[in-house]
């Protein structure tokens, strides 16, 4: 091989390297500074479900993973007891997945409400967090 063919072929080789890395899967989700933020949940949000993969979970950091199975975009929200919103992730257009790191500091009961077409009271579903 001449020396362009031997960059090329070696540039292609680093590469297809990298793309296999990416496809590697992950017990947890990572923050921008690399952290990892928790378990992950997933959400199956369709213009009349929002469907958890668990009810419940620890105190600490827990990643939702929100997959908008639905029609139109939509928003997912996390409340506590008194109704205050902890987190939110908006404008999850039909097709997409998005995700948000919610931490959680003390036990007891939450809300999840998933928005279709971002308007109204959404779509609720509970979710337990366990732990001192």
């Amino acid at each position: 091989m001449t020396p362009p063919r031997i960059l090329t072929a070696s540039l292609v080789a680093g590469l297809a390297a990298l793309a296999l890395v990416g496809c590697s899967t992950k017990e947890s989700a990572t923050s921008d500074s690399g952290k990892a933020v928790g378990p992950e949940v997933t959400v199956n949000a369709t213009d009349s479900e929002c469907v958890l993969s668990a009810s419940a979970g620890g105190v600490g950091s827990t990643t939702f993973v929100v997959t908008n199975n639905g029609s139109k975009v939509t928003e997912l929200y996390v409340y506590d007891k008194d109704n205050r919103v902890l987190a939110e992730v908006e404008n999850i257009s039909p097709g997409l997945q998005r995700q948000l790191a919610v931490d959680f500091s003390q036990p007891g009961s939450y809300r999840l409400a998933c928005k279709p077409g971002m308007v109204g009271d959404g779509i609720r579903a509970d979710f337990t967090v366990k732990g001192t």
